[in-house]
């Protein structure tokens, strides 16, 4: 359960989840490789545990995904977490952990892909009709599109791909009162930069695969959720048998206790590397929410405390050519779908295909970056270069 409060936050991410004492004086809590646990007598074996408190089972706990789950809860201020081999697991479970069939779902437009096909997959089949809204809406007209039978509401702020800052209290406050639970994919902010529970959220939901483990070595999700929503995901976490690696949890761990001077050096580059970006000619915008002339940015401003090394840009439409000339040359920026690790990436995009409530209006390319942990000098360097092929594709 959260403990936080009484210490700055870089020294949370230091402490948090962690019992030296209870591990022989060992610093780093070690990945509890347990499927089977035993029991000292007849009575501790039959003795129920409501609250998965206690080492049981090594699928529904063990020290090394308490220790995490404790640590992630006192990140985000939540009531307890729950971890997951995923975060694409911890959105699907956290999901069918408040949702039935005959429900309704508001889903915001510009979420993660996969979370869209979720919806349009299983969640279709089990009868949970999804709703995709305009993330731009404000709770006003977020108003019209609540049923009787809407049970959630989920957020993406940002937006994935294009960057959009949704007002979360605002519309968390219009869906809690129509009774409905609150969900948000908080991957961008890594739990550090916004905190969902405090504006209002129930489930605040991470692939800590990214920007927590850091690495780009480990598959782990978590939802932290509040008192009145833990039990629930908990035993959906149980019933579906979705679990967390011990190796992963542990690199997770291993990944929280420098997270904030990571995620300072990825917000360093990130805006260095958007600011040169959009002295480009070819670049016609930069989505980085911690860019006034972002569309978002005032909401930025007011809820968060910082960006991180993710953000896309808009360039005049380019022949493929061109575009392959940019990224095909790149010497530090990999490219790759996933992200949060020391590794700067470059992922040309297209949300046309996937959007529906309201179609991405831009005409341009989009490129997608992210800033890794190398010196920013080198990484403009690197675009400088790239940018050089494009122009000279151009004139092919």
């Amino acid at each position: 359960m959260s403990k936080a409060g009484d210490r700055a936050e870089g020294t949370t991410q230091v402490h948090a989840g962690r019992d030296p004492a209870g591990h022989s004086g060992a610093v780093s809590i070690p990945p509890y490789r347990a499927s089977t646990i035993l029991f000292p007598d007849l009575d501790s074996l039959e003795a129920r545990d409501p609250d998965y408190e206690a080492v049981r089972y090594g699928r529904t706990g063990t020290p090394t995904s308490h220790a995490f789950e404790e640590a992630m809860a006192e990140l985000e201020g939540g009531y307890r977490a729950v971890s997951f081999g995923s975060g694409l697991q911890a959105i699907t479970t956290a999901l069918l952990a408040v949702l039935r069939s005959g429900d309704h779902l508001l889903m915001a437009d510009t979420t993660y892909g996969p979370t869209r096909a979720f919806c349009q997959g299983i969640l279709a089949r089990m009868g949970v009709e999804t709703s995709f809204y305009d993330p731009l809406l404000g709770a006003a007209d977020l108003e019209a599109l609540f049923r009787p039978n809407t049970r959630a509401l989920f957020l993406e702020s940002p937006g994935s791909l294009t960057f959009e800052v949704q007002d979360v209290p605002a519309l968390a406050a219009a869906a809690k009162t129509r009774g409905c639970t609150v969900l948000m994919d908080n991957t961008w902010a890594a739990g550090v930069y916004f905190k969902p529970l405090a504006h209002g959220v129930d489930i605040s939901l991470q692939a800590c695969t990214k920007y927590v483990a850091g690495h780009a070595d480990a598959n782990l999700g978590t939802a932290i959720c509040t008192r009145d929503a833990w039990r629930a995901v908990k035993q959906a976490a149980v019933d579906l048998g979705a679990t967390a690696s011990a190796d992963d949890l542990f690199l997770g761990l291993r990944g929280l206790r420098t997270l904030s001077l990571r995620l300072a050096r990825h917000q360093e580059a990130g805006l260095l590397l958007a600011d040169w970006l959009a002295g480009q000619s070819e670049v016609r915008r930069v989505l980085h929410p911690a860019r006034p002339d972002c569309p978002g940015h005032q909401i930025w401003k007011r809820d968060f405390t910082g960006a991180s090394g993710l953000f896309t840009v808009e360039l005049a439409p380019l022949p493929r050519p061109a575009l392959k000339a940019l990224v095909e040359g790149l010497r530090f920026f990999g490219m790759g779908y996933s992200w949060g690790g020391f590794e700067s990436l470059v992922l040309p995009t297209n949300p046309r295909r996937i959007r529906t409530a309201r179609p991405w209006a831009g005409d341009g390319t989009l490129v997608r970056f992210h800033a890794g942990l190398e010196e920013p000098a080198d990484l403009t360097r690197d675009l400088e270069a790239g940018f050089a092929r494009l122009r000279e594709a151009l004139k092919t």
